[in-house]
């Protein structure tokens, strides 16, 4: 098994005012992200933008040859099942989590699911 990266968009205002240095929430989420701890075979980045800004805080969910999802309208108090269900999609071969096994938050903030590059020829 190949493993997973959680990409956490850290730019991410979720709509809110956030003062000169102050951290935005989407740094916030990244930083309850790393405190909890990735599940085995998930690893954690934070990246400068997803291009999801009118959706919240945003995370991207991929690994080689798997499909890929984005997530959006995510809070702290979501980290939890942000890392259910990252664990459970790095234990699938193709990405692919049966929708009942998803977490609440990945089966109804889903913004993109993108399928498996073509490998080069």
């Amino acid at each position: 098994m190949t493993g997973a990266t959680l990409y956490v968009c850290t730019t991410c205002k979720a709509g809110e005012p956030v003062p000169e240095g102050a951290p935005r929430p989407g740094s916030r989420l990244h930083a309850a992200l790393l405190a909890a701890g990735a599940p085995e075979g998930v690893r954690i980045v934070a990246v400068e933008c997803l291009s999801a800004c009118d959706n919240g805080c945003t995370v991207s969910l991929s690994k080689p040859g798997a499909w890929s999802y984005v997530y959006g309208r995510l809070a702290l108090d979501d980290v939890p099942a942000i890392l259910e269900g990252a664990r459970r999609y790095a234990a699938t071969a193709d990405g692919i989590v049966p929708w009942r096994d998803r977490p609440t938050v990945f089966r109804k903030q889903s913004i993109a699911r993108i399928p498996p590059l073509e490998p080069n020829s």
